[in-house]
């Protein structure tokens, strides 16, 4: 129990001059205390309130939103909030957004394939939309033994999904057809770049002919190190961490499919993006120029 609690709800016994004595606190301050009572059961209720409607908004992302996307959720429902007010809350009631984990790694090179030199160089950013991507495979794990395959193709400057596929397998028809998605949603990727990792689907004849086809220079990483592609298995990682959410795998192939499509769409027209100013990658566009909230996907 608060000290000050004590000598209010014992005062009229002992008095205020002895209480306060023997649980060595000042007089002065239990004044002030007991006259910013109705000033603290403000905030409570007020703390209460927003507590309910923080619930709201992360149980709409299911769970996956922390600090910053909440506080920006809010600020754009109209709500006039600190960021600090909503991570005391936060604690105070239990809640947290999701934390990335590492992932797996799923390239498998093919010593004898070509190789693209790195036009990226570990910087993954670009100065407008539809100049410059990295591609990558990730594996979605189902039931006990099974998996799914998602490729993507992630626009490095507004970090919009522009293309992707997923199947049960990783034969280069999956990165073809995330290639033909992306195609679909801009229109033309004649002269952007799209750097990817060695995986034995990327430098394939097949790979480089429709990059070729579609004006498409590639770019690739260096063997074996993460961080030359890392916008990319950023990606990825935070795609398994919001989709599982701790699970190990989906419970069959369906749900994979179903959960990983809602997310996907939601990434692009819903989901907010530190780096684009607590916007989606679509909203961030639409700053730019009109475009087309359509997500190309080959499934």
């Amino acid at each position: 129990m608060n000290r000050f609690q004590f000598v209010e709800d014992h005062q009229q016994r002992f008095g205020v001059k002895r209480l306060c004595r023997v649980l060595g606190v000042a007089r002065s301050s239990f004044y002030h205390w007991k006259a910013t009572a109705a000033a603290r059961a403000a905030r409570k209720a007020d703390d209460a309130a927003l507590a309910a409607r923080i619930r709201t908004v992360h149980a709409d992302f299911d769970g996956t939103y922390g600090v910053p996307r909440i506080t920006a959720e809010l600020r754009d429902r109209g709500e006039r909030v600190n960021h600090k007010r909503i991570a005391r809350v936060m604690r105070g009631i239990g809640l947290q957004g999701l934390r990335l984990r590492r992932r797996q790694r799923t390239t498998i090179p093919d010593p004898a394939a070509a190789k693209a030199p790195d036009l990226i160089g570990r910087d993954f950013t670009a100065p407008a939309p539809n100049l410059r991507y990295v591609g990558d495979i990730t594996y979605l794990p189902v039931g006990e033994r099974g998996f799914l395959y998602l490729a993507t193709v992630l626009d490095l400057h507004s970090r919009r999904l522009a293309g992707w596929a997923i199947a049960d397998h990783m034969r280069t028809d999956l990165v073809l057809d995330a290639l033909a998605a992306a195609q679909r949603t801009r229109g033309s990727l004649a002269g952007a770049i799209l750097h990817t990792d060695h995986g034995a689907q990327y430098t394939s004849r097949a790979f480089a002919a429709a990059c070729r086809a579609a004006g498409v220079r590639q770019s690739m990483s260096a063997v074996g190190s993460s961080a030359d592609n890392a916008a990319a298995e950023s990606f990825n990682a935070t795609f398994k961490r919001e989709t599982l959410q701790g699970r190990r795998a989906f419970t069959d192939e369906r749900e994979g499919r179903l959960t990983a499509f809602r997310w996907l769409h939601r990434y692009n027209t819903v989901r907010r993006h530190s780096r684009l100013g607590q916007r989606s990658p679509i909203a961030y566009e639409k700053t730019l120029r009109p475009t087309s909230t359509t997500l190309a996907s080959a499934a």
